[in-house]
């Protein structure tokens, strides 16, 4: 019997690459045909469709519009996530939310890498809200809370931006200096790496949370510079803080996470991010 699984969010960076990796036992569910905030509707749909999981990719993303729009991005990124949990509550499966590493943050001496047993600390309506998704989504005995980072990969037919790699490179190969935050520690990570360790915690049963980024650390000044130097691009950079940047919506200064449980799985292990960038630069090159 074939396992079917629900992938909302499914055309995003992540969302797709699950879908690929899934081939025909993906369930794609996305705007506007499966929208989170019509909560009946959604839930109408997945008792329907009745996949053996839900993964939910899903998210209002715009980290700096949140602050002014908070009850959309409420509404989807936690309260349709509590949408989620009910659904699968009434079909007995197991729900994967996607989380993120801005959980973490209000830490400001912090200087060790969170472990899933840390208390989170969110800056901003974008992070309050996916903690908010992730208390929904342990509502459900059920879940998988996969915490991540900074994901970059092949875009989705639905993907608004370019991810921070791509952006780099367009700009760098324009030749002109260059200023890139320095003071935000973290990991970004390749999709593909993110997605093979989800389907690895789902197959394997393994609830609870969890972090799942490239190994190592890094600023995004510092992921810049290994782009263009594995890029063969001579770019002038200049490292600034994030005050300087001026975002709308407060980042985490240090918001690196410790993959150990993950690992202690024995599960695929995740590359370091060095390692994770050269194979998304050797993909997009073929």
């Amino acid at each position: 019997m074939t396992m079917n699984i629900a992938v909302t969010g499914a055309g995003g960076q992540l969302g797709g690459e699950l879908c690929r990796r899934l081939g025909e036992r993906a369930i794609p569910l996305d705007m506007p045909e499966f929208d989170l905030t019509d909560g009946g509707k959604a839930i109408a749909t997945l008792l329907d469709l009745r996949p053996a999981a839900v993964i939910n990719t899903a998210a209002y993303t715009l980290v700096d519009r949140a602050e002014q729009d908070a009850d959309r991005c409420r509404r989807i990124n936690a309260d349709g996530v509590g949408v989620l949990a009910e659904a699968c509550r009434r079909l007995d499966v197991p729900l994967v939310q996607i989380s993120t590493d801005y959980v973490f943050g209000r830490d400001l001496s912090r200087r060790a890498p969170y472990r899933e047993e840390d208390l989170p600390g969110p800056l901003g309506m974008y992070a309050q809200s996916k903690l908010d998704g992730e208390v929904q989504a342990a509502a459900w005995r059920k879940h998988v809370i996969v915490r991540t980072c900074g994901l970059y990969g092949r875009r989705g037919p639905q993907t608004s931006a370019s991810n921070f790699v791509d952006t780099m490179l367009r700009l760098g190969r324009e030749g002109k200096p260059l200023r890139i935050v320095d003071d935000q520690h973290c990991t970004p990570s390749y999709v593909p790496h993110v997605a093979q360790a989800i389907l690895y915690l789902l197959e394997a049963g393994q609830f609870g949370a969890y972090h799942v980024v490239n190994r190592g650390a890094t600023t995004w000044y510092g992921f810049a510079n290994e782009i263009f130097r594995q890029s063969g691009l001579q770019v002038p950079t200049e490292p600034i803080t994030t005050a300087q940047y001026g975002a709308p919506a407060p980042r985490p200064l240090y918001a690196v996470l410790d993959t150990s449980k993950y690992h202690a799985l024995g599960g695929p292990a995740m590359p370091t991010w060095q390692d994770a960038l050269a194979e998304y630069l050797q993909a997009t090159a073929a």
